[in-house]
C-alpha cells in the first residue's frame, strides 16, 4: 500500500495515518505552499496517538476510499500531532470555540484559508454518518468547499474579524493600541491595588465554591485531577496552620480529593498510575488513556501530601506511580515516553477491565473474597458488562482471615492480577519524548524521591535530566520532542520553565553546579527570546520561531500548569538564590500581567496564584555547607517538614564553580547552614537544634 507525506515523520500517531488513503501532509511549506497555488482551502486535522475519539473519526472517515477521495478533490489535507506542536493547537482551539461558541477538543477539525491560514470553519469529531444531531463529515466537507468557492468575500471579512479576536485575547500591562509600552492599562490590575492576600484568599474561596464535598475535586463529571488547584489547597493550610483558626477546610479539600481518586478507577489499583479523567463524579470509571504529564503531576502532589499530613496511602500511591513511570513508560536511554493508548483491541478499556470467572481463576481461596469486596467484584459490573477495578469497600471491612492481614491477601491478589495482566494484549505506547513532559516528571520524581527517601527515584530523574542535556539541548536551544534518534522542532515556553522547575527540585535531592548552570541558561533563554517586556509575561514560542496567524501568551491552566505561572515562580525562586534581581523584576512583571485574570478568574489560574504566594512570602531558602554526607543527612533531617516556601540545598564545601551568591557562603570548620528570607540572609549556623527552632519560628504566610 502506498504510503502518503507523513511516511518520514516521528510522531506515533502521524505514522498512524501514513498509510491512510487521505493524501496527508505535515504542517510545512510543502502543504502550505501547495495549498497556496491551488487556491484550495486546508483541513487540518489535529490529534494524539492516545485519543479514543481520533481513532474513531479515523477508522470511520480517513480510512474510507470515498471520503478519502473527497478530502483529497477538495482539500489540501494537513495531520498535526497536538503533543508536538502544542503552538498550533493552542491557535487552532481557540479560533474553533471563537467561530462555533463551543467548547475544543480533539480530534480538532479545523478548514483554514490557503492564503494566510486563518480558519473559517471547524468543529471536532464529524461522524461518517449523521447520527445525534452531527451532520455526515462527507456533508461538511462539500459544504465547506462550496462556501469556500462561492464566499471569498465573507471568508475575508471573517477572517479579518478574527484576528482582530486574537489580538485582544492576549492579555499584558499595555498594549500599543491602549497606551505606551510599560505605562499600564486596564488589562491588568496593579498588585499594589490588588494585595497579594486578597487575591489568595478569592482563589480559596473560589475553590471551595466548586468543591465536590462528598466525591472531592472540583466541578462536576467529567472530572479532571486539576493539581494545581490541589497544590493550592495544600497551601492555603500550610500559610494558616499556625494561626489559631488554621484553615482546615483547605486540607480537607485537598486530602478528600486525593483520597477519593486514589481509591477510584481513575487510579490503576494494579499498576499504578492515573488515566487522564473520570467520566463520573465518583472517580470510577476513567478515560482510559495514561498521560506522563498526568502522573508527573500527580506523582509531585501527592509526595507533598505525604509530606503534609503523615498519610499512609499518600506516600503508597506516589510510589506505586513512580514505579510505574520506571516500570513502563522509561525509554532505555532514561527518558520517558509519552502515553499509553486509551484502546487496546479496538476497545476503550479492554485491558484494564476483569471479568469475575477470570479473577476467581487466578487468586487463592482466601485471596478473593477480601479482593472481591475491596473492589467490587461481588457487586453488579460497573463498566459494560465487566469490572474496572475501584476500591468500594475499606480494608477493615473486608473481614478477619486468620494470621494474615487482609491487607497482606489483597496486595497479594494484585500483585497476581498484575501478572497475569502484563500477558494481555497490551494498549499502544506513544514513545516519543517530549521536553516539558519529561520536566513535569522530573520533578515530580524528585520529590518523590526527596520524600520518600527512595535515591532511585533521585538517580531517574537525573538520568533523565542528562538525556535532555544531550540530545535535546543544541547550541544553547532546546528542542521539543525526540524520537527514533531524531530530535527536533523548537521549545515552547513550557519545556524551558518546566525544566528550569525540575532542575531546581532536583538540586534540593542532591547538588550538581551544572544543573544550576543549566537552568540559568534556560532561564536566559526565557528572558531574551520569549519575554514580553513591554505587555509582561511570556509567549508561548520564541521570537524566531515559524511565524504563525497568532503568537499566544496564556496564564491559564489546562491539562498542564501554565508556562507562565511556572516561570515566575522559578525566576522569583532563582532569583532569591542567586541574588539576581532581574529575574525577580521578570517575575514582577509576569504577575502584573496576570493580575487581572487571577482576580477574575482564579481557579483558572492556580499556577500564577502559586508564584504569587512565593512573592507574598519571600522564599526560605537554607544553604548547607560541609563534607557531603553530613550536610546531606542536615538536608534530609531539616527537610522532614512540609514547607513549601522554603528551599534546601546540601552543597558539599568542595563543589566548584558556584556562583558568588553561594560561593559568598563557604563551609566552616563543621557543617555550617545559611538561612536566608528574601533578600537577607543570617549568620553562618553550626547547630542542628538551633536551626530546628529557628525553622520552626518561621513559618511564612
Amino acid at each position: 500500500m502506498q504510503r502518503n507525506h507523513l511516511a518520514d515523520e516521528t510522531s506515533p500517531y502521524l505514522q498512524q495515518h501514513a498509510l491512510n488513503p487521505v493524501d496527508w501532509y505535515p504542517w510545512g511549506e510543502a502543504a502550505l505552499g501547495l495549498a497556496k497555488r491551488e487556491n484550495k482551502p486546508i483541513l487540518l486535522s489535529v490529534g494524539y496517538s492516545a485519543c479514543h475519539w481520533c481513532h474513531v473519526m479515523a477508522h470511520e472517515s480517513f480510512e474510507d476510499p470515498a471520503t478519502a477521495a473527497l478530502m483529497n478533490r477538495l482539500f489540501v489535507n494537513i495531520k498535526v500531532d497536538r503533543e508536538e506542536r502544542p503552538d498550533l493547537d493552542r491557535i487552532y482551539q481557540v479560533a474553533q470555540q471563537l467561530i462555533t461558541q463551543r467548547s475544543g477538543g480533539w480530534p480538532l477539525t479545523m478548514f483554514l484559508s490557503p492564503e494566510d491560514q486563518q480558519p473559517f470553519f471547524g468543529g471536532t469529531y464529524f461522524p461518517k454518518e449523521r447520527r445525534q444531531g452531527m451532520p455526515a463529515f462527507a456533508d461538511i466537507l462539500a459544504r465547506v468547499a462550496d462556501y469556500f468557492s462561492h464566499h471569498a468575500a465573507e471568508v475575508r471579512q471573517q477572517n479579518a474579524q478574527l484576528a482582530l479576536a486574537f489580538e485582544r485575547l492576549t492579555p499584558g500591562i499595555a498594549t500599543p493600541r491602549d497606551s505606551a509600552p510599560g505605562a499600564g492599562s486596564s488589562a491588568a490590575t496593579d498588585l499594589d491595588a490588588a494585595p497579594d492576600r486578597t487575591l489568595l484568599k478569592g482563589a480559596r474561596d473560589a475553590l471551595e465554591q466548586s468543591f465536590d464535598g462528598q466525591f472531592g475535586g472540583f466541578g462536576r463529571a467529567p472530572k479532571f485531577p486539576q493539581v494545581p488547584s490541589l497544590e493550592r489547597c495544600l497551601r492555603h493550610w500550610y500559610a494558616s496552620a499556625e494561626k489559631p483558626s488554621p484553615d482546615l477546610k483547605a486540607l480537607y479539600m485537598a486530602t478528600l480529593t486525593l483520597t477519593r481518586m486514589a481509591e477510584g478507577g481513575i487510579y490503576d489499583q494494579l499498576g499504578g498510575g492515573f488515566s487522564r479523567y473520570s467520566v463520573d463524579e465518583f472517580w470510577m470509571i476513567p478515560h482510559f488513556e495514561k498521560m506522563l504529564y498526568d502522573n508527573g503531576q500527580l506523582l509531585a502532589v501527592y509526595a507533598q501530601a505525604s509530606l503534609a499530613t503523615g498519610e499512609a496511602l499518600f506516600g503508597r500511591v506516589a510510589g506505586e506511580t513512580a514505579d510505574w513511570m520506571l516500570r513502563d513508560m522509561r525509554s532505555p536511554e532514561g527518558a520517558f515516553y509519552s502515553s499509553l493508548d486509551a484502546d487496546s483491541e479496538g476497545h476503550e478499556g479492554r485491558f484494564y477491565v476483569w471479568n469475575r470467572a477470570e479473577v476467581q481463576s487466578l487468586l487463592a481461596p482466601a485471596e478473593y473474597p477480601p479482593f472481591a469486596r475491596r473492589f467490587g467484584i461481588d457487586r453488579e459490573p460497573n463498566f459494560e458488562g465487566q469490572w474496572h477495578l475501584h476500591a468500594h469497600e475499606p480494608l477493615e471491612s473486608c473481614g478477619e482471615h486468620g494470621d494474615v492481614s487482609v491487607g497482606t491477601l489483597i496486595d497479594a491478589a494484585r500483585a497476581k492480577l498484575l501478572a497475569a495482566r502484563d500477558l494481555k494484549v497490551w494498549p499502544g505506547r506513544d514513545e516519543k519524548i517530549l521536553t516539558s513532559w519529561n520536566a513535569l516528571t522530573i520533578k515530580g520524581l524528585a520529590i518523590a524521591g526527596r520524600v520518600l527517601h527512595r535515591p532511585d527515584l533521585t538517580a531517574a530523574a537525573s538520568a533523565a535530566v542528562d538525556f535532555i542535556r544531550r540530545k535535546l539541548w543544541r547550541n544553547g536551544r532546546l528542542l521539543a520532542t525526540y524520537k527514533d534518534g531524531r530530535a527536533h522542532l523548537p521549545a515552547y515556553l513550557d519545556d524551558y520553565a518546566f525544566l528550569a522547575d525540575a532542575l531546581l527540585e532536583l538540586l534540593q535531592n542532591r547538588w550538581r553546579s551544572s544543573d544550576l548552570e543549566f537552568a540559568r541558561a534556560l532561564i536566559e533563554v526565557l528572558l531574551e527570546r520569549f519575554e514580553d517586556r513591554d505587555g509582561g509575561g511570556f509567549y508561548f514560542t520564541a521570537s524566531d520561531h515559524e511565524r504563525l496567524i497568532h503568537r499566544s501568551k496564556t496564564f491559564s491552566d489546562d491539562s498542564m500548569p501554565s508556562g507562565n505561572g511556572i516561570a515566575a515562580s522559578v525566576l522569583y525562586r532563582m532569583g532569591y538564590l542567586l541574588g539576581e534581581l532581574r529575574y525577580l523584576d521578570a517575575a514582577e512583571r509576569t504577575l502584573r500581567a496576570a493580575s487581572s485574570m487571577m482576580s477574575q478568574y482564579p481557579q483558572a489560574h492556580m499556577s500564577s496564584l502559586n508564584a504569587l504566594a512565593d512573592r507574598a512570602a519571600p522564599m526560605q531558602i537554607l544553604i548547607i555547607r560541609g563534607e557531603a554526607a553530613q550536610a546531606e543527612r542536615w538536608s534530609r533531617e531539616l527537610g522532614a517538614l512540609y514547607a513549601p516556601t522554603r528551599m534546601i540545598f546540601a552543597i558539599a564545601k568542595d563543589a566548584a564553580e558556584l556562583p558568588p551568591a553561594l560561593a559568598d557562603k563557604p563551609a566552616g570548620a563543621s557543617t555550617t547552614a545559611y538561612l536566608c528570607t528574601g533578600m537577607a540572609c543570617s549568620a553562618p549556623l553550626n547547630d542542628l537544634g538551633e536551626i530546628v527552632r529557628t525553622l520552626a519560628a518561621r513559618i511564612t504566610p
